[in-house]
């Protein structure tokens, strides 16, 4: 929330209570990273952190399943960042919309929410 590349109508998908929203293990693993490498500032400790904010705003974990990688497998080298190339096989294998502010996403066959 607060970026401004999302827009307020795809912020309003986040705050619409009738959704079932899911945060990738993928999308922790890389905030961790971030953080890490001084390239995201969060509270510490960020997993825990991290773990109450998706309790708080209803977010269920995604975690990754052989079937995510098997869709993986079969991308083509569109997107370079590893991290979101998993998100785009678990957005295919579930049949899920990805709410995301990268239009390099766009060129999968995916449904992305956040970009105008």
């Amino acid at each position: 929330m607060g970026d401004p590349r999302l827009s307020g109508s795809k912020a309003a998908i986040f705050l619409d209570e009738s959704n079932q929203l899911y945060l990738s293990i993928a999308s922790i693993w890389e905030m961790v990273i971030k953080i890490n490498l001084g390239k995201l500032a969060m509270p510490l400790p960020a997993t825990g952190y991290i773990m109450k904010q998706m309790e708080k705003n209803h977010i269920s974990p995604l975690a990754i399943q052989v079937a995510h990688l098997a869709e993986l497998e079969g991308l083509p080298p569109l997107h370079r960042d590893p991290f979101d190339r998993i998100l785009i096989a678990q957005a295919r294998a579930e049949k899920m919309r990805i709410l995301s502010a990268d239009l390099q996403i766009r060129q999968y066959d995916v449904v992305v929410l956040g970009t105008d």
